[in-house]
C-alpha cells in the first residue's frame, strides 16, 4: 500500500490493511499533537525513527533527517495502527544508514544493578547500570504502536525534563526508579538495590 506524496493528518482509516515488517518499510505516524513523525523497519524488525516532524508527509526529508531513536514496537499493534489510521504505509525505501547495523541493546532484570547487553540476539557482556558507557542504550521493551509510540516520539523530539515516565534508555529508567523510590519509600517494590548509585536528574 503507497500514499500520496503530500498527505496531511488525520491519515485514512483503511480496515483491511497489514503492516509491513520488510526492513526498508517506512510509516508516516500520527503523532497526537498536529504533527507526522517518522519510522523505518530495521533489519532486526525494531523502528528507526527521525529527528523530524512535519504537517504533510514528505519521504525525502523523512529519509534524509537524523535518526532520533530506535526500539521495539510490538508487531501486531503495527497493523492495528495502520488499520485504524494512526499509521500511514508510505512504501519501502532504501535503509537509512545509520539503521543499517544491528543495535545493542539492555535486559535489565528487576531488583539488580547488573544488566546483560544484547546484540543481534547474542548477549555480548554484562556490566552495572551505572556504567557510563550504556546510558544512552535502550532497555529491552516492545512499545505499542498506538498506545505509546506518539508519546514516546513527542518527548523524544522536544527532550522534555520528564522524558523517563516514556521509558527508554537506560539513564531514563535509573531516573524514573529514583523518582518512583522517593514518591512511595514504603512499597517494596520501590526501594532501590544496595548498591545502588545516585544519577543527576
Amino acid at each position: 500500500m503507497s500514499a500520496p506524496l503530500r498527505q496531511s493528518l488525520p491519515f485514512t482509516p483503511f480496515p483491511s490493511a497489514r503492516a509491513s515488517l520488510k526492513p526498508g518499510a517506512l510509516y508516516a505516524i500520527d503523532g497526537d499533537d498536529g504533527f507526522i513523525y517518522y519510522g523505518q523497519v530495521t533489519p532486526e524488525k525494531s523502528i528507526g525513527f527521525f529527528r523530524l516532524r512535519s504537517e504533510v508527509v514528505s519521504i525525502p526529508d523523512a529519509l534524509s533527517a537524523a535518526v532520533m531513536s530506535r526500539f521495539l514496537v510490538g508487531h501486531p499493534s503495527i497493523g492495528r495502527a495502520v488499520r485504524s489510521g494512526k499509521w500511514l504505509s508510505i512504501g519501502t525505501h532504501p535503509i537509512h544508514t545509520a539503521l543499517c547495523d544491528q543495535a545493542a541493546m539492555v535486559q535489565w532484570p528487576v531488583g539488580t544493578t547488573e544488566v546483560t547487553i544484547w546484540k543481534g540476539g547474542v548477549t555480548i557482556g554484562t556490566t552495572q547500570v551505572h556504567d557510563p558507557s550504556i546510558q544512552d542504550l535502550e532497555i529491552i521493551a516492545a512499545y505499542d504502536a498506538e498506545a505509546h509510540v506518539p508519546e514516546r516520539l513527542r518527548v523524544d523530539y522536544n527532550g522534555n525534563g520528564d522524558a523517563w515516565s516514556v521509558g527508554g534508555s537506560i539513564r531514563r529508567e535509573r531516573v524514573k526508579k529514583q523518582a518512583l523510590a522517593r514518591k512511595f519509600p514504603d512499597a517494596p517494590w520501590h526501594q532501590l538495590p544496595s548498591d545502588w548509585v545516585p544519577v543527576e536528574e
